[in-house]
């Protein structure tokens, strides 16, 4: 495993999550932080409440189960080098077939996996496209990352993994725990699951993954009035809405340290994320 990269502890900044604020020319800076969501130029994709289709993510799953694997520490490491090896043509293949699919023409439960498989699906295609890295910022120029270059094409229409994200899960679903589904191939995002989301175990599977990140200490840290928590709760802060909205949510999944360490706290100290790759 590389060595892990230094986390920046930063006391309520606003910065986008695909973007350190190093020595950056000022024009990439302001790419980088322009608004992120409206870039689709088109309505978002239409859902068939009535369609009880499902689509078949058994080739992503077995992926998952095979090359993903929870670390000593809680934190789901991938197998990359292996994977680049033995799986590469299965998971191209796995994202082919998702993007011949008529997404219109399923259910917004089924969309809603189908998008955050996507998103994962096409996020560890990129690793492997440019294995080795260390971390997900190594792609692409100026530490900006792969998150707006095109990625995939649904429907006929060419999607970034930030289109995915922030065009069409955020604000057509409006769920904070999208942000504990997408992965980012880092040790600090919340894992990558170890198996397919899919309509019918929906709920659950995102309430487990909201659960562990929430009680895992790269969710929230720290001690009793000096919490560090994720800088996901800073960068998409108005998601949840206030700093007491996060921890309110927060204090609906945390068990045990997690909980005590929450227990009538009323603000955060500081954020932290460690943007070295989740490689097991």
């Amino acid at each position: 495993m590389p060595t892990p990269a230094t986390s920046t502890l930063i006391k309520h900044s606003t910065m986008s999550r695909r973007t350190l604020l190093g020595a950056i020319p000022a024009a990439a800076f302001v790419a980088a932080c322009a608004p992120e969501q409206g870039s689709l130029g088109e309505e978002s994709f239409s859902t068939a409440a009535d369609s009880t289709d499902q689509i078949d993510h058994s080739a992503w799953n077995t992926l998952l189960g095979e090359y993903v694997s929870e670390g000593p520490d809680g934190v789901n490491l991938v197998d990359y080098g292996r994977m680049e090896v033995e799986a590469s043509d299965a998971l191209t293949a796995y994202l082919t077939d998702m993007q011949a699919i008529d997404i219109e023409s399923f259910s917004a439960d089924e969309q809603f996996a189908f998008w955050v498989n996507l998103y994962n699906a096409a996020t560890v295609d990129v690793i492997l496209k440019n294995w080795p890295v260390d971390s997900i910022r190594d792609v692409g120029i100026l530490t900006l990352g792969p998150w707006k270059d095109d990625a995939v094409t649904v429907s006929g229409r060419v999607l970034s993994l930030d289109n995915i994200e922030h065009d069409i899960l955020r604000p057509e679903w409006q769920d904070v725990r999208i942000h504990y589904a997408v992965n980012c191939a880092s040790i600090g995002c919340p894992n990558l699951a170890t198996q397919a989301y899919t309509a019918s175990k929906l709920e659950e599977m995102l309430d487990a993954a909201a659960s562990a990140f929430v009680n895992h200490p790269r969710g929230f840290g720290g001690q009793p009035g000096a919490i560090i928590a994720s800088s996901i709760f800073d960068w998409y802060q108005s998601d949840w809405g206030t700093v007491e909205d996060v921890l309110d949510h927060a204090r609906q999944y945390a068990v045990g340290p997690a909980a005590k360490l929450l227990e009538g706290a009323t603000d955060i100290s500081g954020y932290d994320y460690d943007w070295a790759i989740n490689l097991g």
